[in-house]
């Protein structure tokens, strides 16, 4: 987070208040903590509220988070998740499998192109 404030990094972290109460966010870093290095930059940290889930708050984040890379050139981005179901609604698809640093199973990729 400092890199992106310090605008040391195209990478950033993307929230949604209500009011002054953060309700979801996520963020996009070089590698979130899988072996395939090459795969960047990767969509980490998804989270919504409990009590706001089901409203679109992680769609509309990872819209967002989509549209600003290909403002600045960066595409394509990654993800890795045990979800199924969920990312295919927001145009991401899945790529293949990834071993998560000291995961003893593999973990979904996905892209977003």
């Amino acid at each position: 987070m400092e890199d992106y404030l310090d605008k040391n990094t195209e990478y950033g972290w993307y929230l949604c208040l209500d009011g002054e109460k953060i309700i979801g966010g996520m963020g996009v870093i070089e590698n979130d903590f899988q072996d395939r290095k090459d795969l960047s930059p990767n969509v980490c940290a998804v989270y919504t509220d409990e009590k706001y889930r089901g409203q679109r708050v992680a769609g509309n984040l990872l819209d967002m988070v989509v549209e600003d890379m290909r403002s600045k050139g960066i595409l394509p981005v990654y993800l890795v998740t045990d979800h199924t179901g969920f990312y295919e609604k927001y145009g991401w698809k899945f790529l293949c499998m990834v071993q998560g640093d000291g995961e003893p199973d593999m973990t979904r990729m996905y892209i977003h192109e």
